[in-house]
This record gives structure tokens, sequence and C-alpha cells, in this order.
């Protein structure tokens, strides 16, 4: 597992078009067909443990919670973080507070955002 940050400290500036008070972060590079879709975890809910079907880009939005990976090591995830899970890689998250997420699956993703060395945390 890869985790990722989006935050505005992680992002560039945009001062073309009249641009004030204005971040933006390239998050992902894809060429093939690309499925979006949102997934809401309640308090003390979870997504069980299953395998990827393609790689896949959790992306928090809203709350925090904890995703694991590979490794088998639970990381505290939160809004501006995103997870990347290879395909064929068993991946579960759960949440105490709740936690909303995009999740952004397509075969050859590239993540473009800074990687966050979380093992060493």
């Amino acid at each position: 597992m890869k985790i990722f940050s989006f935050g505005k400290d992680h992002a560039h500036p945009i001062s073309n078009f009249g641009s004030k008070d204005a971040f933006f972060t390239r998050m992902v590079k894809h060429d093939n067909t690309v499925h979006l879709g949102c997934v809401h975890i309640g308090q003390g809910g979870n997504l069980g443990a299953h395998e990827a079907p393609v790689d896949q880009l959790f992306i928090v939005i809203q709350g925090k919670g904890w995703v694991s990976g590979k490794e088998g090591v639970a990381y505290e995830i939160q809004a501006g973080y995103a997870a990347f899970w290879e395909a064929g890689e068993v991946h579960s998250s759960r949440s105490e507070q709740g936690m909303t997420a995009m999740i952004l699956e397509s075969s050859g993703l590239l993540p473009q955002m800074n990687e966050i060395n979380w093992r060493e945390q």
C-alpha cells in the first residue's frame, strides 16, 4: 500500500486566470477506462478485507479512519490523504467516527501526489 497527501501544503499555487488563494494538486494519470465511486463508512463501520480487482485509489474527503494493505499494518488516514492499492492487493478500511472516500479504479493508475513514507511513522 502507498499513502499520498493531496492537501494544500503539497499543492501548487494557481496564479493565472486572475486566481487568488487557489491551489492545485495533480492526483493521478491514466490511459485506460476509469471508474469513480464514493463510499461512506459509518461510525464503527468497515469495508472487510478483499482483493482489489484493479488498481484503486482511496481518496479520503471527510472524516478519518484506518486502511491496511498487503503489509497487514493499519495506517490512520484522514481527509486530505489517499491510499493506493495495486490490482490483486488484499486491503480493508474502517472508521470509528465515520469516513467518506472517493474510489478511483482503473488498471495502470499512476498516482501523481507526494507519497508519504508511512512505514517509518
